[in-house]
């Protein structure tokens, strides 16, 4: 399989790194060019290369950027790239990084925005789920205490493809609605941060409220990822989970 990744932060290269040691041929861009992305690409085991190639990967093609940054990615940039190749959205809105944004401000699911933006339908995972964990939690099919991951979309065949993705990286997929449902899985919900199995996933996207999520993501931003360094992973997620009991 050959992926494309737009941006190399914590999520798109633990993404990378995972994709490569199973395999497949990963292509990783940023907005600063290939030049900026020659030694992180060569340690991951991926191809350095410019937005528009990443975006034109065969297969996949994964968006892992601060939710401001869509704005500044090419007009057209999906031009020509078939409707058979999945776009995964990583994305999160926070306003004292990402600047106040109405649309957001004013409820619009974030993914939904961003499929707007982008004039291509996405499919929302991997934004619930802490780099840490992304890094060290996944475990092979059949181990017992798998963490799950929500999957939202509207296309069935993308979702079933991302799906083996998440299975891929050693998650359990949980199929988490519409796009338009995927506010669930946004920060300030239950699932945010949390590591839930399977059914802990499904009660948490079911225990969502939507009125609460700006005031609960900021909770968990002075709770959770305001802590000391040395806080271990466990304390950071027990701290979430504690924000929603």
């Amino acid at each position: 399989m050959q992926v494309g990744i737009i941006g190399a932060g914590a999520i798109g290269s633990i993404l990378a790194r995972r994709l490569v040691e199973h395999g497949h041929q990963v292509l990783l861009a940023n907005s600063r060019g290939p030049d900026s992305l020659a030694a992180l690409a060569q340690q991951l085991g991926a191809l350095a290369v410019t937005v528009g190639d990443a975006a034109r990967a065969a297969d996949l093609v994964i968006i892992s950027i601060p939710e401001k940054s869509i704005l500044d990615l090419p007009p057209g940039l999906f031009e020509g790239v078939g409707p058979e190749v999945p776009v995964i959205d990583t994305g999160n809105y926070y306003p004292f990084r990402d600047g106040v944004m109405e649309a957001l401000e004013h409820g619009e699911p974030e993914s939904r925005w961003v499929a707007t933006q982008l004039g291509r339908p996405v499919v929302k995972v991997f934004n619930n789920i802490m780099a840490p964990s992304l890094a060290a939690k996944g475990k092979e099919k059949g181990a017992a205490c798998r963490v799950a991951l929500p999957i939202a979309g509207d296309d069935a065949a993308a979702k079933a493809k991302v799906a083996e993705v998440v299975e891929l990286m050693g998650f359990v997929a949980v199929d988490a609605g519409t796009i338009e449902e995927s506010w669930r899985q946004q920060p300030g919900s239950p699932v945010y941060c949390t590591d839930w199995d399977a059914e802990g996933v499904r009660a948490a996207l079911s225990a969502a409220e939507r009125s609460r999520l700006a005031e609960l993501r900021d909770l968990m931003i002075e709770k959770v990822f305001a802590m000391p360094a040395d806080a271990t992973l466990e304390e950071r997620v027990e701290a979430a989970r504690g924000i929603f009991s």
